[in-house]
């Protein structure tokens, strides 16, 4: 077998031996084979093997291949547990990924302060586990969360089904530590409630992977509440279950968790986990309540009031915590689920307003009717957060163009409907049209000069989240001219 090391130019030639420099023998994979677990991410639609991979244990060797990369201008991709949707962690075949998998302790917990240093490798999970011997736990709680690292929350400002009440990531980290592309120490944000300048800690959170290389994260940590109640709600029709969010929300209500699944949705789950769902209803919303046990109890009856006025035909409310974990335990394995159905499926993520969920649904029926395909919907109701699974088989060629087309065509309907084209998962390569759907040129002109400012060669995950090709400009135009965005749209471009 040749080596591709042997036929490329002087960088890459001299990038081997100057990771084995900084690595321990065991901390660089670079053949073929060593290489192709690291391909993709959890888009495993689009593959790339990258140059090399490299597996550092501590920071000063990521300080140190990140100086040995910049010296020789290779680019590198961050990767943590590599759950991302959105193709973020995407190797680049010129650069090195760097798994941070192996940064996996937590530092230090402080009951009294509520907080957790813990470093980037850490699971998500896992910084709950450890807290619980102190009645605490980290909010945030993305479905992944049993394997997802805390460095790719940072990444993508990773949610979950209790974000409504108590935030994204952003709102749940304190400090941010890691390196810019030249192997300098940088840190955001801090131990008091504010920093001072600019807020650059709210910066970093969420912009995948291409500012600088997180570390180390200090998250905040919140009480545990004393009990917690799910009603399980059976509607229908998607407009009844949409107007019963509204409603909820309306009532001055904030849910612990609000959640939407349709019917095929619900199909999938009940045969996977037998979670006690309403196999005959349009749509059913999981509707839970946290905190004391009188206010929980007040809560409960306040909530299941409003949805009987919503037109719910059936409520369950949870007895006991094993039964609220089993109606949670078919939200947690949506994505799993579909899985057994299909061989292959593309998961969207963007936000639209609360009160137009219904006409997504119905929006996202009709293009799966143009399109051919089917599709799941489930969804954080509460912030309006999709997530429609599109099932297709990626071993035909064109049902893989018609889930990508379909799958523009949701991001572009949620962008009309005045929502967004992500929520949690980020753009990363996925959705590099579709940035130019949502801002005009100058805009994401002024993205990538924000981004030259933390990188100014543009090593860090190159070619992600902002477009840079003219055609995809065109593609804005194109979309406004066919009347596919609202006609104030053209002057953005």
């Amino acid at each position: 077998m040749s080596d591709p090391f042997l036929e490329s130019s002087t960088p890459q030639t001299q990038l081997i031996p100057a990771l084995q420099a900084a690595l321990p023998p065991d901390a660089l994979l670079w053949t073929s084979e060593q290489t192709a677990p690291y391909e993709c991410d959890g888009l495993t639609a689009y593959r790339q093997r990258p140059l090399a991979v490299a597996l550092p244990e501590d920071e000063a060797q990521v300080q140190a291949v990140l100086r040995a990369c910049h010296a020789l201008g290779v680019p590198v991709v961050a990767r943590g547990a590599g759950t991302g949707l959105s193709g973020g962690a995407l190797p680049d075949a010129r650069g090195v990924t760097l798994s941070l998998a192996r940064l996996n302790r937590i530092i230090a917990i402080d009951p009294l302060a509520r907080t957790a240093r813990v470093q980037c490798g850490v699971r998500n999970l896992a910084i709950s586990e450890a807290a619980a011997r102190h009645d605490l736990y980290y909010a945030p709680d993305p479905s992944s969360q049993i394997a997802c690292t805390i460095g790719g929350n940072v990444a993508e400002n990773s949610g979950g089904v209790h974000c409504l009440k108590y935030g994204l990531t952003v709102h749940n980290v304190l400090r941010v530590r890691g390196f810019t592309i030249e192997g300098d120490p940088v840190e955001f944000g801090g131990a008091a409630l504010d920093a001072p300048g600019y807020d650059l800690l709210a910066l970093v959170t969420g912009s995948e992977g291409m500012l600088a290389v997180t570390t180390e994260v200090t998250v905040r940590l919140i009480p545990k509440p004393q009990l917690a109640r799910c009603a399980l709600a059976s509607f229908a029709s998607v407009e009844s279950a949409g107007d019963a969010v509204a409603r909820v929300i309306a009532e001055g209500i904030i849910p612990a968790g609000l959640e939407l699944m349709d019917k095929p949705m619900t199909a999938a789950v009940e045969a996977f986990v037998h979670a006690g769902y309403d196999r005959d209803a349009a749509a059913i919303l999981l509707c839970e309540s946290d905190g004391t046990p009188e206010e929980v109890e007040e809560e409960i009856a306040r909530i299941s009031e409003v949805l009987r006025q919503a037109g719910a035909t059936r409520i369950a409310v949870s007895r006991d915590e094993a039964e609220r974990l089993r109606f949670w335990s078919g939200r947690k394995n949506a994505f799993p689920a579909s899985g057994r159905i299909s061989p292959d499926y593309m998961c969207m993520d963007s936000t639209i307003p609360r009160a137009r969920l219904a006409e997504m649904l119905a929006a996202i029926a009709e293009l799966g009717g143009r399109y051919g395909l089917r599709c799941c919907n489930v969804f954080h109701a509460g912030d309006g957060n999709l997530h429609p699974l599109i099932l297709f088989d990626a071993n035909d060629p064109d049902q893989f163009k018609r889930a990508e087309r379909f799958g523009a065509d949701i991001l572009e309907t949620s962008v009309r409907l005045g929502g967004s084209i992500t929520g949690e998962h980020g753009v990363g390569i996925e959705k590099l049209n579709s940035m130019c759907v949502q801002f005009s040129p100058e805009e994401n002109a002024q993205m990538l000069a924000l981004k030259r400012a933390f990188d100014p060669p543009g090593l860090l995950n190159p070619g992600k989240v902002i477009p840079t090709h003219p055609r995809c400009v065109e593609y804005g135009r194109m979309l406004v001219r066919g009347g596919l965005l609202p006609h104030p749209e053209l002057e953005r471009f």
